[in-house]
Formats: C-alpha cells, sequence, structure tokens
C-alpha cells in the first residue's frame, strides 16, 4: 500500500495534502485543504486520483453552507436534483436531506433484517446511478451514527474465476420498493408513483475511467437476476451481498460536526447508521449527487431503463 508521503510526493509543495489511507482497499482521510474555497487544479486533480484510489475520501473541519456545498460539487461535475423521487431542500433544488427520521414517513417499522438490510449504492434504479456523491454533516450525535462504505471492486475480485465469468454475463432489475417485511407510507407510495424509476443492469460494471470490474450489487433496490428462476435468483443474490459486504472489504466511518464523506458511487454501496433510531441524539447531514454515465458490463452491453427517465444535471440557478 502506498504511504501517505508517496501519495503526497504527487501534489506541488504550495498545494500539499496530506492523504492517510483507512484501511486495505477503501477509505482515505484528506487534511490540509479549505473545501470552503474555489480549489486549486493541482488539489482538485489530487483529490480526482484519491478517489478513484480509495472510492470514498474523508474531511474533517469542513464547516460550509448549503450554498459553499453546491459549488464544491460543481468542480467535479454537473449535479443532480437533490433526490430524482424524493425531492429537495427547499430552495437548494441540488441538495437532498438526510435526516435521522427521514424513514418515519415512508415505512412501518417492522421488517426483515438481514445482514445486507440498508446496504446500498445511491439510486441505482435510475438508468443512470449518480457518478458520486458528497455528504456533509452538520449535527452529528456525540457517539453513534457511523456510516460504512464497502469497495465493490475489491468483492469481484474476491470471487473464483468460475463464478466471476458466470456473473459478467448477468443483469439484474433495480427499483424502489419497501424495505423486507416493511409496508409503504404515502411519504413512499406517492411520489414513487408520479416519479417511478425502474432499471435493469449488468450485475458486474466497468468502470468507465480505471477500466476496473465491479459487482454492481445494491441490496437494498436489487430485486432479481434477470433469466433466473425466483429461487435461484434469490440464492445467487444472497451469496452476493454476503460478498459485498464482508467486512475486510469496507471502511466505518467516525463523523464529527464539519465531516464530509465523497464517494465513488460506481464502485461502492454503503450503509447508514440504525443505532441512532433507539436514542434521541440529533442526527443531520446533506448529500448532493453527480450526474452519472450509464453502466456497462463486460459484454458491451448498456443498462436499461424499464421506467422512468435518465437522472440529468439540474440546470445552475
Amino acid at each position: 500500500m502506498p504511504s501517505p508521503a508517496r501519495l503526497q510526493q504527487a501534489v506541488p509543495r504550495a498545494e500539499a495534502l496530506v492523504i492517510t489511507p483507512l484501511s486495505l482497499h477503501i477509505g482515505a482521510q484528506i487534511d490540509g485543504i479549505d473545501l470552503s474555497r474555489p480549489l486549486p487544479s493541482a488539489q482538485r486533480e489530487a483529490i480526482r486520483a484519491a478517489l478513484l484510489r480509495w472510492k470514498v475520501l474523508f474531511f474533517h473541519d469542513q464547516h460550509l453552507d448549503h450554498a459553499q456545498q453546491v459549488a464544491l460539487g460543481r468542480q467535479f461535475g454537473e449535479l443532480t436534483v437533490g433526490h430524482p423521487v424524493f425531492g429537495h431542500v427547499e430552495g437548494h433544488p441540488e441538495i437532498y436531506s438526510v435526516g435521522r427520521d427521514r424513514f418515519k414517513t415512508r415505512f412501518t417499522d417492522e421488517r426483515l433484517v438481514r445482514p445486507w438490510s440498508g446496504w446500498h449504492t445511491d439510486v441505482s434504479a435510475a438508468v443512470n446511478p449518480p457518478a458520486a456523491a458528497i455528504l456533509r454533516g452538520v449535527d452529528i450525535p456525540p457517539y453513534g451514527g457511523d456510516t460504512q462504505w464497502t469497495d465493490l471492486v475489491a468483492a469481484y475480485n474476491g470471487l473464483s474465476p468460475t463464478l466471476q465469468a458466470f456473473v459478467d454475463g448477468l443483469r439484474g432489475e433495480h427499483r424502489f420498493i419497501p424495505p423486507e417485511g416493511a409496508e409503504a407510507r404515502p411519504g413512499f407510495s406517492e411520489p414513487l408513483a408520479a416519479r417511478p424509476l425502474v432499471s435493469e443492469h449488468p450485475l458486474v460494471r466497468v468502470h468507465p475511467e480505471t477500466g476496473e470490474k465491479a459487482l454492481f450489487v445494491s441490496p437494498s433496490f436489487l430485486k432479481r437476476i434477470v433469466g433466473l428462476s425466483p429461487r435461484e435468483s434469490e440464492q445467487l443474490l444472497e451469496l452476493l451481498f454476503e460478498q459485498a459486504i464482508r467486512p475486510e472489504y469496507s471502511v466505518r466511518f467516525k463523523w464529527r460536526p464539519g465531516s464530509l464523506a465523497f464517494w465513488d458511487n460506481r464502485v461502492t454501496a454503503h450503509q447508514p447508521p440504525t443505532d441512532i433510531h433507539a436514542t434521541d441524539l440529533a442526527r443531520q447531514l446533506y448529500r448532493i449527487t453527480l450526474v452519472g454515465d450509464i453502466p456497462v458490463g463486460p459484454d458491451g452491453r448498456p443498462s436499461r431503463a424499464i421506467a422512468g427517465e435518465p437522472v440529468l444535471a439540474h440546470p445552475a440557478a
């Protein structure tokens, strides 16, 4: 694994960043930068390179407001609307509120909990899921509320060559439905009826910049494998979900007020915390997402939309 010193050498001294890897496969902390201001080109390119290498980047002591978060995101690509189904923060169309109680308006409390419950790639029900996301912590509990990310490239590489060859040609259907065992409330069913999203994606995605193969499984949204019987699909999905969330492929992040996480949504899945729901502790974060491309499998076949339109850039105000 490259040392922080070697990674830093790629950045000119006047623009130096400190990049500290946090696990073997995924996650790095970046220090020595102010994200509230426009980034020099050397710093911006160093962050891009670190994102491709480490999949998710973490920053502390970055107390941005909504406008500064939007300005930061636009330095790395076009921004989507906050969420194509569930809306955005009033007055800030690019921002999606990630509050601790947002699911209470969408689902009943009862649900079936499995080891992979809650893990997901953002908006994978769209034909072009976001390329990346930036999540900003504002109200952070003094303990609990951690988020985990997993490296889907490492998960694919950890499969046997025989299984890799099999899943390389498979495709899966992604859609928004309530968690297993839960029922939808109007806060979920009504927006989804107005703006349905269902897509068929390759089970293995080729990263458009690095050429790496990633196991493109989003446990919360991937519901069946096309062309397999229901039982075959269920069994193979469980095996792949277990593979995707293995601890050795993941990193866990402890938030502070002013922390940011910036991740490559094309090759990661993440799990929001559930421990905070047993407390009265406040937790409020805000997310922006970058417009993504249409995934392509190893066989060259792109994803296809079953329902809904591609997620496009939100026009600048």
